[in-house]
This record gives structure tokens, sequence and C-alpha cells, in this order.
């Protein structure tokens, strides 16, 4: 090999030859880290969204809420199973957005009399729906034959069910009009993962229900034809969240968290704001020609047949 291309092959993206800065804390919970520059002009302006699935301090769902105030949404409804850290998420976007609207809201997204309930108050307060964002969602780690029926169901309910009852009644919300929104439109996003996509890439009733998720967004964009309502599903990799951070912590303890991530083609886990930001793009209007899509945000895991370089043999 000449020396040329030996020299681009063994270059080093700045996420992989810098260590993460510390971003520093507000009160007890770890501030957003962030790897994109700023986003440019106020993407969601005036715009009402709701969000499931934000307690956690590093998770999709909060680094999303900042995204969206940050983007110039007029009010936010942060929604989770768990109210431990919502208070706070709610200071904390206060203070850096002070004429963003937060109002938190605790209740299980699978709960269709909950979900119904949230989407009318803000129809009730705003007159309008224009983004909802069905993040909610649990995992496991059990081989199938060990999981019960019961449990297969719950896993279904939590991150299948949640997004069903998030289209049906966010569409039907975002298909009022009045002298601010003359037209019916609005965006639908629901949680996924590469799971839902390909095999092995998660436990099997957690796979199934992600996989569920890309179905009930793709059905539901067609059967929203000419309403202006887009629905996609959002694929994540690999990502440090509330939900895999023991597995993060794990490998932090064996010295080998640097090798998280190793099978895509940046090399690395992702962080929520990137996820976040695929989001906001989906619920703006620059995506106002992404529908019906299952939307990986990855590294590049689900492009390939991922094998571990030097053990093809």
């Amino acid at each position: 090999m000449s020396s040329a291309p030996k020299k681009r092959l063994q270059a080093l993206s700045e996420q992989l030859v810098k260590k993460p800065e510390d971003p520093g804390m507000f009160e007890n919970i770890p501030k957003l880290r962030h790897i994109a520059g700023d986003s440019v002009g106020p993407r969601l302006k005036d715009k009402v969204a709701i969000i499931t699935g934000t307690n956690s301090p590093i998770g999709i769902g909060r680094a999303s809420a900042h995204q969206f105030a940050h983007n110039g949404a007029r009010a936010l409804y942060l929604c989770d199973y768990s109210n431990e850290h919502l208070p706070t998420h709610k200071r904390e976007i206060e203070s850096l957005y002070p004429n963003v609207e937060i109002h938190i809201r605790q209740f299980d997204a699978g709960d269709e009399a909950a979900v119904a309930a949230v989407v009318q108050e803000a129809v009730d307060t705003y007159g309008r729906l224009d983004v909802f964002f069905a993040n909610a969602g649990i995992s496991s780690a059990k081989i199938f034959y060990e999981s019960s029926g019961e449990e297969f169901m719950h896993m279904m309910k939590t991150n299948a069910l949640s997004v069903f009852l998030a289209a049906k009644y966010a569409s039907r919300a975002m298909l009022i009009t009045s002298e601010g929104k003359k037209y019916p439109s609005g965006s639908i996003i629901g949680t996924a993962s590469v799971a839902g996509l390909r095999s092995n890439a998660g436990p099997t009733d957690y796979s199934a229900s992600k996989a569920a998720v890309v179905s009930i967004m793709q059905t539901c964009a067609y059967q929203l034809a000419g309403t202006g309502i887009r629905c996609n599903a959002l694929c994540p990799g690999v990502i440090e969240t509330g939900m895999t951070k023991v597995m993060y912590d794990a490998a932090r303890t064996r010295g080998t968290v640097g090798k998280i991530g190793q099978l895509n083609p940046l090399k690395r886990g992702a962080v929520p704001d990137e996820v976040a930001r695929v989001a906001l793009f989906l619920a703006s209007d620059e995506g106002s020609y992404v529908n019906g899509q299952a939307w990986a945000v990855c590294g590049g895991l689900s492009a390939g047949h991922p094998f571990v370089p030097g053990k093809l043999a």
C-alpha cells in the first residue's frame, strides 16, 4: 500500500482523538454534551410539542426538549412514567429559554386515557399541536425463551402501543386549524431502533416492539395521506442513555468503553444530542418531504453486515 492511502486509512476522527469534555452540571444532573455546531434559526418557531420519555438526564427525550426549546418552540410538554428529574429539566430549560412554556406531566405512555388527556390539554391551552415525539421505551436483557408472555406484552405496551396511541390522538389534534394554523399539519415521530431494522441488535421482545414502531409509523403515514401530517420512525444505534447505562458502566469498569460502537464505521457510540438533532429536523418544516421513513442514526451500523477485522476466518 502506498503511503498516501495508508495515511488516509490511519486518520482518526476528532471524536476518537479527543477525549469528551466535561460539560459541567446543572444542579445534580450533567449538562448536555454537543458534538455538532449550533443550528441556525428558530426551526420550531411557535410550535407546540409533546415529548414522552423525557425523565432520564442522559436520554434522547431530554436532549430533544433542549433542541426544540433552542429552536423557538412555543410550548413543550415533557412527559414520563417517572417524575424524578422532570422538575429539574423544567427549571433548566426555563433558565435557558424563558420564552418557552414548559409543562411536565407524569403518566404511562401506554395508558390511552393519559395520552388522550395530554393531547387535549395542549389543544385546549394553545389551540394546536404540531409535534408528538413518542420517545418512551424500555428494554430487557432476557433471551426470548426465558421471557414470559406477560413480559413480552409489557414490552409491546410501553414501546409500541405508546406510539400507536400517540399517532391516534396527535393526528386528530394536528387536523385542527385556526387563524394561527390555517392548514392541518404536524410531525409524529416514534423512537424505534436499529434493532427494529435488523436482527442481532437487541433482545427478541425489544426488537419486535421496535419493528412494530417502524410499521406503525409507515402505515399511519399512508392513512394520513393528504393531511400534511408526517409520520417517521427514528432508529438509533449504540448510544449512552438511561437504558444503556448499565452496559456503559460495565465497560468503564473493565476499561473497554472505547470498544463500544466499534462495529460501525464511525467506531464510536453516539451522544443523545446527535439523535435529538435528527428528531428536530423531522419535527421541523425542513423535514417537510420526509414521511413514512425509518431513519437510522447509527453511525453506519445498519448499512452493512458487521464483522470484526482480522477475524473473518
